[in-house]
C-alpha cells in the first residue's frame, strides 16, 4: 500500500502523534480537539487554519491507508481518533520524535531538532540526534529522512522527512536565502535565545491546551 501522505495528511498525523506522547490523557482525540491541535500557533510551522471538514476527509484518506483509527466509547457521545504511525512504519520512540517534529515544523538541523523534541523525547545530546536521524535515512528500501544540502550563508544542514513522498532538493537550492548576518549558524547567544524561545512557546502551548480541555469538557455538561 502507498503511504505517501499529502500536507494535511502530514499536519493531522503528526498532531496526533504529538498529543498522544505530549498529552496522554487527553488521547484520543475528538474532532474538535484534534483540528484545534492543527491549528495550533506554536510548535507548528507553517501555521494553518483548518476547519473540521478538512480534519475530516483527512482522516477518512489515513484510515484507509491504516495509519488511523476510531472508536465511539459506550460512555462517550463524541468520536475519537487515535493513530498507529510507530507501528505502520516500525519506529522506536526516538524516531517517532524526530519524525513528528519534522512533520509539524518543517525541515531543521540537528540542534533543533535537539530542542524542539523535549516534550516527546530526552535526546541525551547532539550525537543521539544524529545517530536517530542516520537510521530514519538508511533504511533499506524506505528512507524517511533526508540530509537537505546546506543552504548558502548556512553553517549547518537541514534534515526533512519524506513521508510526502521524494524532495525536489533543486528548488529548494535555488529558493532565496535571508542575508548574510541573518544567515549565520546559530551561535551559543543564539542557541540559548531559541531556548528561552521554545520554553515560552511551551508555556503557551501549555495555555492553549488548558483551552481545549475546558471546551471538552463542556461536551459532557
Amino acid at each position: 500500500m502507498d503511504l505517501t501522505l499529502n500536507e494535511t495528511d502530514i499536519r493531522v498525523l503528526g498532531a496526533l502523534v504529538e498529543k498522544q506522547i505530549a498529552t496522554p490523557e487527553y488521547y484520543p482525540l475528538s474532532l474538535n480537539a484534534l483540528t484545534h491541535a492543527c491549528n495550533q500557533k506554536t510548535n507548528r510551522d507553517p501555521v494553518v487554519s483548518y476547519d473540521e471538514e478538512t480534519v475530516t476527509r483527512s482522516l477518512g484518506s489515513l484510515r484507509e491507508k491504516k495509519l488511523v483509527w476510531m472508536f465511539k466509547g459506550a460512555d462517550s457521545r463524541v468520536l475519537k481518533y487515535g493513530h498507529i504511525f510507530p507501528e505502520a512504519f516500525d519506529l522506536n520512540d526516538r524516531e517517532v520524535a524526530v519524525l513528528c517534529v519534522l512533520m509539524l515544523r518543517g525541515p531543521q538541523t540537528v540542534g533543533e531538532l535537539r530542542s524542539r523534541t523535549g516534550h516527546l523525547h530526552g535526546f541525551e545530546d547532539l550525537s543521539e540526534v544524529e545517530a536517530t536521524l542516520r537510521s530514519l535515512a538508511d533504511r533499506d528500501g524506505e528512507p524517511l529522512v533526508v540530509k537537505l544540502p546546506r543552504q548558502a550563508g548556512f553553517k549547518e544542514s537541514r534534515y526533512a522527512h519524506l513521508l510526502g513522498g521524494p524532495i525536489d532538493v533543486e528548488s529548494l537550492e535555488s529558493a532565496p536565502v535571508a542575508d548574510s548576518q541573518a544567515a549565520r549558524s546559530h551561535s551559543l547567544s543564539e542557541r540559548v535565545s531559541l531556548l528561552q524561545v521554545e520554553v515560552e512557546a511551551l508555556r503557551r502551548e501549555l495555555a492553549e491546551m488548558r483551552e481545549q480541555f475546558q471546551e471538552f469538557r463542556k461536551q459532557f455538561e
